[in-house]
């Protein structure tokens, strides 16, 4: 079964682990990280796309890399990321968000990078 199959026509969620394989070396799915530029900066996700949450809303497309592509959306918590994937899903995309955001992808030893691609934090 499909990760991105939708429920009443709401995106699904998908765990932090889940996301690193889906989005991973060999994955089909674009990590889209929708925290604000300052957050991106500070850490994310290694190969994330980045797309703030409210750019998003303001109507700005999606970045090459993520088009046509299934979307797995996170930000710092949760809560953006759910908003992100909703708006998507509305728009034709398919995407899922990550419970727990980096927050948790950073609390499962997941690998976070800055700016310059050294060791970030998440903000």
């Amino acid at each position: 079964m499909s990760i991105f199959r939708r429920d009443r026509g709401r995106p699904g969620r998908v765990s932090v682990q889940e996301a690193a394989l889906r989005t991973g070396h060999g994955g089909d799915a674009v990590l889209l990280d929708v925290r604000e530029p300052y957050e991106w900066q500070a850490g994310h996700a290694p190969r994330a796309v980045h797309l703030s949450l409210s750019a998003l809303a303001a109507g700005a497309g999606l970045p090459a890399r993520a088009q046509a592509r299934p979307l797995i959306v996170i930000c710092r918590s949760g809560n953006r990321s759910r908003q992100a994937a909703e708006l998507l899903v509305a728009r034709g995309a398919e995407a899922v968000d990550v419970v727990g955001g980096m927050r948790d992808w950073a609390k499962a030893g997941l690998p976070v990078v800055d700016a310059r691609g050294q060791d970030g934090t998440v903000a």
